[in-house]
């Protein structure tokens, strides 16, 4: 696994939505992982992003943008290139929260 890499799978959207929009711009994915007995929940800027039923996409999860895994400095800067971040189409720099639920 490469340095800094939390977590990287495929996942499906099984939901979009379900509860209706909270927010103009935002949707909730509800998500099935492929390689993992896993579920996701995603907000995504559809604005940005359009995500719809059954889509598929790559969510990676690292500690740092930075390919050497030395952490980040500063706050992102999108003047700086990572090469990281060269397959993606959209990337969330930032916070993750975990839901924790009945189950937990």
């Amino acid at each position: 696994m490469a340095t800094g890499i939390l977590f990287d799978d495929m996942f499906l959207v099984k939901d979009v939505d379900p509860e209706g929009k909270k927010f103009d711009r935002v949707s909730r994915l509800f998500c099935d992982s492929e390689s993992f007995k896993m579920e996701l929940i995603l907000d995504v800027n559809t604005q940005l992003y359009p995500m719809n039923l059954n889509d598929k996409f790559r969510l990676l999860l690292a500690t740092t943008l930075r390919d050497d895994g030395l952490p980040d400095e500063r706050e992102f800067d999108n003047q700086t290139h990572y090469p990281r971040l060269d397959p993606f189409e959209y990337v969330m720099f930032g916070k993750v929260y975990r839901i924790e639920g009945e189950e937990s």
